[in-house]
This record gives C-alpha cells, structure tokens and sequence, in this order.
C-alpha cells in the first residue's frame, strides 16, 4: 500500500456519497496549489491524466 493510498481511502469513506462536478474539483485544486505551491507538477499531472482518462477508451 502506497502512503497515499490512506489519503484517498480518507476522501472515499468522507466523501464516498457525494457528487462533485468538475468545475468543483478544478477550483479545489487550484485552492490546493495556491496553499502549496510546491506541488504545483504533480497535480498539474493529475488533472492531465483525469482529462485524459478516457481517450483510450475510443
């Protein structure tokens, strides 16, 4: 188990029954870089892959 693996079984058991856009998602990673700019690469990668998820399904 990767150690991020607890923070995304955090977000599935809090937020498990919720229903997000992705205008709402957009805003909250970009609230997220803005605190820590550090990680400003590897979310910009996460949402590339997010956007880019279902091309392989064609």
């Amino acid at each position: 188990m990767y150690f991020t693996d607890r923070g995304i079984e955090e977000l599935e058991t809090r937020r498990g029954d919720e229903e997000v856009s992705f205008a709402w998602l957009a805003d909250r990673l970009r609230a997220f870089v803005d605190l820590n700019p550090d990680f400003e690469t590897p979310i910009e990668r996460l949402a590339t892959f997010l956007a880019r998820d279902d091309e392989d399904d064609e």
